[in-house]
């Protein structure tokens, strides 16, 4: 049996935007061929001095990514899509928590993706569908 699906790519999303998501979606495929502990790495220096993002933030990034990239709109692009909305984020001062791991639930399916506020942004699921196996979380300022 099989499922027909067609890929959901946002409309709508502004010039300045997409030209930043297209600069970012680069480095954001390379990225995505690192081992797991340098993508880690990478993202630990590159969050450093940006600010939590908001809800609406992430996911204007994301929306961005999936508008610009068929790969990153697609069911298997969660990995350069997720690597891409934090650099975006992160290109206006923002960091959002980037998150791989699984779902809790069988099928067994490892993931990547971005959280703001503690919610998966654009995924669809319920707060605590995924299970976390590596995050990178914006780092607190001490008295915020």
């Amino acid at each position: 049996m099989t499922t027909p699906s067609a890929l959901d790519r946002p409309t709508g999303v502004p010039l300045a935007r997409r030209l930043a998501a297209r600069l970012v979606l680069v480095p954001a495929l390379m990225l995505s061929f690192l081992p797991p502990r340098h993508i880690r790495a990478v993202l630990e220096r590159v969050r450093r001095g940006a600010r939590p993002a908001t809800l609406a933030q992430a996911a204007a990034a994301r929306e961005a990514l999936c508008a610009v990239s068929l790969r990153c709109a697609g069911p298997r692009g969660c990995l350069p899509r997720s690597l891409g909305a934090a650099l975006l984020c992160r290109i206006h001062g923002a960091w959002p928590t980037w998150c791989t791991g699984v779902r809790k639930v069988p099928p067994f399916s490892a993931h990547a993706w971005i959280e703001a506020d503690g919610r998966p942004i654009g995924e669809g699921v319920p707060d605590d569908y995924f299970a976390r196996l590596v995050t990178v979380a914006p780092v607190r300022r001490a008295g915020t």
